[in-house]
């Protein structure tokens, strides 16, 4: 059986897909810092109030724990803490 001939859209989709890797792949590590930085920075800002520190938007990131309690561990392991900061809630 010999495979049918392939589609001309198929190989503009393979040669779109190379070229994005050609071009992007030297700075896959500075993108994934940024949105690691991005994300921590999201972080501190939904957990300010449980941290001690005054969050004038309290009322809408109080919605977003829940969420954000998964990824809490990793998170206070990037910030160098050994322990949770934080007295209610213990991960480790």
């Amino acid at each position: 059986m010999e495979d049918p001939p392939r589609r001309p859209r198929s190989r503009l989709a393979e040669v779109a897909a190379g070229l994005r890797d050609f071009y992007s792949g030297p700075y896959r590590r500075t993108f994934a810092r940024a949105q690691q930085d991005e994300d921590d920075l999201f972080m501190v800002i939904v957990m300010a109030e449980a941290l001690g520190v005054p969050n004038p938007v309290s009322y809408y990131t109080v919605e977003l724990l829940p969420v954000v309690y998964e990824q809490f561990h990793d998170w206070h392991r990037r910030m160098g803490l050994d322990r949770s900061p934080l007295e209610h809630f213990s991960c480790c």
